[in-house]
């Protein structure tokens, strides 16, 4: 069960990367360059996005998997906007982590 874990946040580290690296790197280079350069990242990310969700419908249903990934995306980006973006965080952070696990919650959580 933690295989695809692992692979989900190795795909969305690539992902984040890929959509929003480009703002700190390439934001001076033509378009095209910051197009081309966020296609070659996320072709890794399609690496580890394809397999972790292959491995993960094993263990989650469609829906659990989804929220997983929303989970892992807003870890993955509080990370990259804080440390590599320079983004200070706000409350408004923790209000949204409060949102995703209740969202976590009521998806996880077995019917009545």
């Amino acid at each position: 069960m933690i295989r695809p874990i692992l692979l989900l946040l190795l795909s969305n580290i690539f992902m984040t990367f890929a959509w929003y690296g480009h703002l700190k790197n390439l934001s001076t280079k033509p378009l095209w360059v910051a197009i081309l350069a966020s296609w070659g990242i996320a072709f890794f990310e399609y690496c580890f996005q394809v397999p972790g969700n292959r491995y993960g419908s094993t263990y989650f249903t469609l829906p659990q998997l989804k929220m997983l990934q929303e989970v892992i995306t807003l870890v993955v980006f509080v990370v990259f906007a804080t440390f590599y973006m320079g983004v200070k965080p706000s409350w408004n952070y923790l209000w949204a982590a409060c949102c995703l696990i209740g969202a976590v919650f009521f998806i996880f959580r077995s019917n009545p």
